[in-house]
């Protein structure tokens, strides 16, 4: 029986977390190592400045005072008995499309996995409330499934967000690309009591560049979106214009 890894970054005890554990249990032997608080934004980031603690739940469920790619790190160099066939993450409580891709703890954990050789996805709700997390589960079920018998290209990764169904569900699907857009963030500048300025960074609009053929396009219209990614943050069309540069 094959070893699964899940993870995620809303923390070991987020309902999507236990959904997609109990949706890949018939699929192998589960593994749940997990942040032990909520780590959402955190992106690719590596707790270096201080030690890890694990603490052990229940057999083969750990939580770690770290990030997601922590977690994902520690189950494989330190926890697992083995190096699992398969890594999934999620299910995030909202969408990770376009520039959210970037901070995605979510997203960030998967792509550690495609980058130590391990097929990998994400999967994120798009809902902002009344989280019902089974047709996401379901669905992943049958990404798992397939995951388990193909192999992705190297450090290639599965980005995949399921529309709000309202706990319907779902089966439509489009492979898609990453939305082009970026976010105005506002700065909430405040006082404490003792006269000193703090800063609160707040939730900001999204400005869309390109959305056709996108993430985003896909969930506005009902339909699960599957985009492959891949670590490689190179502007490949601007190496040529570059070279012609004088620095």
């Amino acid at each position: 029986m094959e070893n699964i890894l899940i993870t995620n970054d809303d923390g070991i005890f987020s309902e999507g977390l236990v959904s997609l554990a109990k949706a890949l249990e018939p699929l192998g032997e589960v593994w749940v190592v997990a942040p032990d608080r909520q780590r959402n934004a955190t992106s690719r980031s590596l707790t270096l400045d201080s030690p890890l603690r694990v603490e052990q739940l229940r057999p083969r469920w750990f939580s770690v005072t770290g990030t997601p790619v922590d977690c994902v790190t520690l189950a494989i160099k330190a926890i697992m008995k083995q190096k699992p066939a398969l890594i999934a993450s999620g299910i995030n409580k909202g969408a990770n499309v376009g520039i959210d891709i970037a901070y995605s703890g979510t997203v960030s954990a998967a792509i550690e996995g495609a980058c130590l050789g391990i097929n990998s996805f994400a999967i994120s709700l798009a809902a902002r409330d009344n989280f019902c997390f089974q047709p996401a589960a379901q669905f992943a079920q049958r990404v798992a499934h397939k995951l388990l018998k193909r192999k992705l290209p190297p450090f290639t990764v599965l980005n995949i967000n399921i529309p709000d169904t309202k706990g319907k569900s779902i089966s439509n699907y489009r492979i898609t690309k990453q939305c082009s857009g970026f976010y105005n963030t506002p700065i909430d500048e405040r006082t404490d009591p003792r006269g000193n300025k703090y800063y609160w960074i707040g939730q900001g609009n999204l400005k869309i560049v390109d959305m056709e053929d996108s993430d985003l396009e896909a969930i506005n219209e009902g339909i699960i979106s599957i985009t492959p990614l891949y670590p490689d943050l190179t502007c490949y069309f601007f190496i040529e214009e570059l070279k012609d540069w004088e620095f």
